[in-house]
């Protein structure tokens, strides 16, 4: 009697649905840390004002005379959003447990991802009983970019082999690379200063750090002309190189959206900082890290990816022997 396919197919995820999972761990990754200045720029910061619960004794937010329902509802939003979240990271890592053949680097990556979760929130639910801290708030944001580079090298991962890296580039782009992914984690970091010396701390009570917004806003936008010129420079020797369609894909969109992202930062800046621009610079702020995060994963090779698909007999339904 044939052997039905069905247990396979259940037990060997695809590697469409592999690929969609990864796609969502960065999707959603980005989409806290968007949530996250939304929960900001609204002054609601302490909507919950404890953690892990929102109130002392409950879980859930609760009346209050003191906070506003829309500042306990936007904090709390944020706080589920980690559980959507997690169910993502927790669900890529699950699929890709059970990808035939064994995929160390996928499963790596996955795991890392989801252990960077709870660290995560822990970080955050730091950030509430320091109440809101300008240095937790941006240590807070500095773990959303890693954990988003993470899960933009995990998307790569899903779409390429476990054989030893091979330069795509020449090594002296892949200094420049390098160089590039240094002047973009500073300008991650500057970035945050600014946002630290600004206007919207997640309550009109918390301290700002005491430096000029000016100083520290000509010291990120050091770092981005830095960023820029590195891209440029890669992109003149990349004339000269064999680049593959991915690179020069993942290099037009690192420029496109670094670009975009520093005409939205020069017009925030220059009409005061609205709260609907705030939450629009950390989106494009997501998109560089992402963007980033595939170049560098385009600028080697590991082979293709091998395929999950269990193999079967056009006639019987049977899988076929490997």
């Amino acid at each position: 009697m044939p052997t039905l396919s069905l247990p396979a197919r259940i037990s060997r995820p695809s590697a469409r649905l592999v690929r969609g999972s990864a796609v969502a761990v960065l999707l959603t990754q980005c989409l806290i840390a968007v949530t996250g200045a939304t929960v900001r720029v609204t002054g609601s910061g302490l909507g919950c004002p404890t953690w892990p619960q929102c109130f002392p004794g409950s879980m859930v937010p609760v009346s209050h005379a003191d906070i506003a329902p829309l500042h306990q509802a936007v904090e709390f939003g944020n706080r589920l959003l980690t559980w959507v979240v997690a169910a993502a990271a927790l669900v890529c890592l699950l699929l890709a447990w059970r990808v035939r053949p064994a995929r160390p680097r996928l499963r790596l990556l996955a795991g890392a991802v989801l252990i960077g979760v709870p660290v995560q929130a822990v970080i955050g639910g730091m950030t509430v009983l320091l109440d809101l801290l300008w240095w937790s708030v941006s240590l807070h944001f500095t773990a959303s970019a890693v954990l988003i580079w993470l899960a933009g090298q995990l998307v790569k991962a899903t779409r390429e082999g476990d054989h030893p890296p091979r330069p795509v580039v020449t090594t002296g782009m892949r200094r420049v690379l390098v160089a590039a992914c240094v002047a973009a984690a500073g300008m991650v970091l500057a970035g945050t200063l600014v946002t630290a010396a600004g206007p919207h701390a997640g309550d009109p009570a918390t301290p700002r750090l005491p430096v000029a917004i000016t100083l520290l806003t000509q010291v990120h936008g050091l770092f981005v002309m830095a960023y820029l010129c590195l891209l440029a420079v890669f992109g003149v020797w990349l004339r000269n190189a064999a680049p593959t369609r991915g690179l020069l894909r993942a290099y037009a969109a690192a420029c496109l959206v670094v670009l975009a992202q520093g005409v939205l930062g020069s017009v925030q800046y220059a009409i005061g900082v609205p709260e609907a621009l705030v939450v629009l610079h950390v989106a494009g702020a997501t998109l560089v890290i992402t963007t980033l995060s595939l170049l560098w994963g385009e600028s080697r090779y590991r082979g293709p990816a091998p395929t999950t698909e269990p193999r079967e007999s056009a006639e019987t339904g049977e899988r076929a022997p490997a």
